[in-house]
């Protein structure tokens, strides 16, 4: 591995090339259809390093404010496992991913579809990655971002990673290219479900229909990859709320990393209506959650 002698976008990270065969070329992707000759990357190069588990987690760059916070909380708990969260920088779900490992003081690889020393989108988050995770790209430095780089960029966040995980994306979305070149590199790929009027769980039902495996929990994916602690088994699903519990404690474990309308959360605790806004008025003066626009609840 060479300094480049280029400094990106006047950060302090220097732009790093690494060259196919040589030490820290990452194994993965050995096998992955057309591999780059090189790759270059700002940032931490030990997040290449065999043995490293890395999961992608990609999505919408429309996500839903659930879809977000869902990415979030996902990467979040991956990342704190040991996991290498893997996206692309790009607006919407990959960001929240990124945002979730960091923010947890895991680690996250973008994979961008321009050179290192110009990410896009640009900002503060990219040079954190640039900080304290890695930009790479197989792009040279000075290249810019253009639409056709981005399918084939797609490939490189599915061969670095032992899976793909999408969250939210519509029926036809770049999410699903980056899923279909990991079924072609024999990686897993899993989607969460949303809601059936949702146009943005229709990438992810269409997935599930063709055989990626349906999640609702980060343990799920832990569990496939074995990476869950020595000892710890799969935690059992939570409980249907019961009878005797509070409503007031029935919407806050329903509102753990999700958001909801009233009428949502009347649905999932089977109560009416009335009762159930009344019971957030009660928690929202508490503190205990907030209202946010479309009168979407969640957890403070």
């Amino acid at each position: 591995m060479d300094p480049h002698g280029e400094q990106g976008g006047g950060g302090p990270a220097p732009v790093l090339l690494l060259e196919r065969g040589s030490a820290g070329w990452p194994s993965e992707l050995a096998a992955i259809e057309a591999p780059p000759e090189r790759l270059w990357l700002r940032g931490r190069p030990e997040l290449l390093a065999a043995g490293r588990a890395r999961i992608a987690v990609v999505g919408t760059r429309t996500p839903s404010p659930y879809g977000a916070a869902t990415a979030q909380r996902f990467a979040a708990e991956l990342a704190r496992a040991g996991a290498v969260v893997v996206s692309g920088l790009a607006r919407g779900i990959d960001q929240a991913a990124h945002r979730g490992a960091l923010d947890a003081g895991g680690d996250s690889i973008a994979v961008l579809g321009s050179g290192v020393d110009r990410p896009w989108p640009a900002g503060p988050l990219a040079e954190r990655l640039a900080r304290e995770g890695l930009l790479l790209s197989e792009l040279r430095p000075g290249s810019p971002a253009r639409r056709h780089h981005f399918p084939l960029r797609n490939r490189l966040i599915s061969g670095l990673a032992r899976g793909v995980l999408v969250v939210e994306a519509a029926s036809a979305s770049g999410s699903l290219i980056t899923a279909r070149w990991a079924a072609d590199q024999n990686r897993s790929v899993w989607a969460i479900p949303g809601r059936i009027d949702h146009p943005m769980a229709a990438g992810c039902h269409r997935l599930i229909r063709e055989g990626a495996s349906l999640i609702e929990r980060p343990q799920e994916i832990l569990s496939d990859l074995g990476l869950l602690p020595a000892g710890q088994a799969l935690p059992p699903r939570p409980a249907t709320p019961a009878g005797d519990r509070s409503l007031a404690e029935r919407l806050l474990q329903a509102l753990e990393g999700e958001c909801w309308t009233a009428d949502d959360l009347a649905e999932l605790v089977a109560a009416e209506v009335a009762s159930v806004l009344s019971a957030l008025v009660e928690l929202e003066l508490a503190g205990s959650v907030t209202r946010g626009p479309g009168g979407l609840y969640r957890l403070a």
